[in-house]
């Protein structure tokens, strides 16, 4: 690649040469320590001669911005740089809409700071240490081997063939969906997909049907297209249907492990909100983060595998399951919508990345992600009872634990007054990270306690950070 400098005319190129490398160094465009080109190359590039730029850096390393290193090359040697001046911001036309962008609320826009506690109880965070290393590189360099026959190319919008087989088997095998291939619709996680419904269901005035608590970047994302979020309360069955207003376009439900309080939504209760979102017309997105962890009683049927009428979009991740950095989820849509989908995620996205979609693939189809599951699902299981044996015994006096049967999170609300902000700012004095379920509410005054997530603990370390708990809730009492 060559250095930007532009050489008009044919007098002082010397001097040009100089004050524009002099101008790049001092305003940090060129880094401190970085390697500039050979003179005879630059030369080259510049249509100059030799002697010319030789001058230049002469001059560069006379004032201490260039220095030389025989046998190897000149680098920049850039001084302190200056206090940057604020510059006048101009009048722009969108200044209404950066505004709201600018208001908006991301509790999570920053997550990768957070966890930072030597004893973690963040949700949604698995153990980096169980995922299963060496398969995943075999699989790689088997994807390295694949996409040579396609490299150079754009790939398929709705994903790699092989990876839309082998998610239509898993969801088919471990969540009883009903769909073939044809139906799955690779994305960059389930943001992606939540984002490619919105766009392609709603417009600005149209209404949405959230859980309330629920997960903030759903109804985040689905407020930025210009909808109307409505919060529909939950009880201990799930989603109370009654409450979906008419004139909704889009239902999000979380019926599995209910985001962040951890119930499961009743037979009865999914029939009910698939009758009413047939009778009122709006779609159903199932958001299915965390089921592969169930722990006790019977699996229940998805709503995908319940719809009979095409209302029903299926929303998975891997980054639960395997790791966040993959970025990898998937959608399954009824057929319906399908052709308008691609359409939607062409225009925005084109593809997700082949490779890891050829990775994934035979990650899938070897079985490794069914045995990383079941040796997860043990790990998680001891931590989860650890959990409860704490809040059953020395935390009782101040946590109830809602009952979840899937998932790595369970939500422990408090029964007594309690401020869960004070405690919360004294675990993390005390190297333990808690976070409140107050987060999560947003048209109802919050219940208070916390979401309790054991996918990035050790079991061992629960002994110690629920004792260091116990010790501060103890003296606040």
């Amino acid at each position: 690649m060559e250095l930007h400098i532009v050489i008009e005319g044919g007098r002082d190129l010397a001097g040009q040469l100089f004050r524009q490398l002099e101008l790049a160094i001092r305003s940090g465009r060129l880094a401190d320590g970085q390697q500039i080109p050979p003179s005879r190359l630059l030369a080259q590039q510049l249509g100059l001669s030799r002697k010319t730029v030789a001058h230049a850096y002469a001059r560069l390393t006379l004032e201490r911005l260039l220095v030389g290193r025989v046998g190897v090359g000149s680098y920049v040697c850039a001084p302190p740089a200056p206090r940057a001046q604020a510059r006048p911001a101009a009048a722009l036309a969108g200044a209404a809409v950066l505004r709201k962008w600018q208001r908006m609320a991301t509790p999570l826009l920053h997550a990768a700071e957070q966890g930072s506690a030597r004893y973690e109880f963040l949700g949604g965070r698995t153990t980096p240490g169980h995922f299963p290393q060496d398969e995943w590189r075999r699989c790689v360099l088997h994807a390295l081997r694949q996409d040579v026959q396609t490299r150079g190319r754009y790939g398929a919008t709705e994903g790699v063939p092989a990876l839309r087989q082998a998610i239509a088997r898993h969801a088919a095998f471990s969540r009883g969906l009903v769909c073939t291939a044809a139906q799955v619709l690779v994305t960059n996680g389930t943001q992606q997909a939540l984002d490619l419904l919105a766009r392609l269901l709603l417009e600005p005035g149209s209404s949405v049907a959230v859980e309330e608590p629920g997960y903030p970047m759903a109804r985040l994302l689905f407020a930025s297209h210009g909808a109307r979020v409505v919060g529909v309360p939950v009880d201990e069955e799930g989603l109370l249907v009654e409450r979906i207003p008419r004139g909704v376009s889009l239902i999000y439900v979380t019926p599995t492990h209910q985001f962040p309080l951890g119930m499961q939504m009743s037979l009865a209760r999914r029939h009910a909100l698939l009758a009413r979102a047939r009778e009122i017309g709006a779609i159903v997105v199932e958001d299915d983060y965390d089921s592969a962890f169930r722990y006790e009683g019977r699996p229940a049927d998805s709503l995908q595998s319940l719809d009979r009428h095409g209302i029903v979009a299926f929303v998975g991740s891997f980054s639960k399951v395997l790791l966040p950095e993959l970025r990898l989820g998937y959608a399954v849509l009824p057929e319906a919508l399908m052709p308008a989908a691609l359409k939607v995620k062409h225009v925005g996205d084109w593809h997700c990345a082949s490779m890891a979609q050829h990775a994934l693939a035979k990650f899938i189809d070897d079985g490794h992600l069914l045995r990383h599951i079941r040796r997860c699902h043990a790990i998680y299981a001891a931590r989860r009872e650890r959990l409860r044996q704490w809040f059953d015994g020395a935390l009782a006096p101040w946590f109830t634990l809602v009952p979840a049967t899937a998932g790595f999170h369970v939500a422990a609300l408090c029964h007594a007054p309690l401020d869960v902000a004070l405690l919360v700012r004294l675990a993390r004095r005390a190297d333990v990270g808690l976070y409140p379920l107050a987060q999560f509410y947003h048209d109802t005054p919050p219940r208070q306690g916390l979401v309790i997530g054991y996918g990035a603990i050790d079991l061992l370390d629960i002994d110690v950070a629920l004792g260091r708990v116990r010790d501060i809730l103890l003296g606040m009492d």
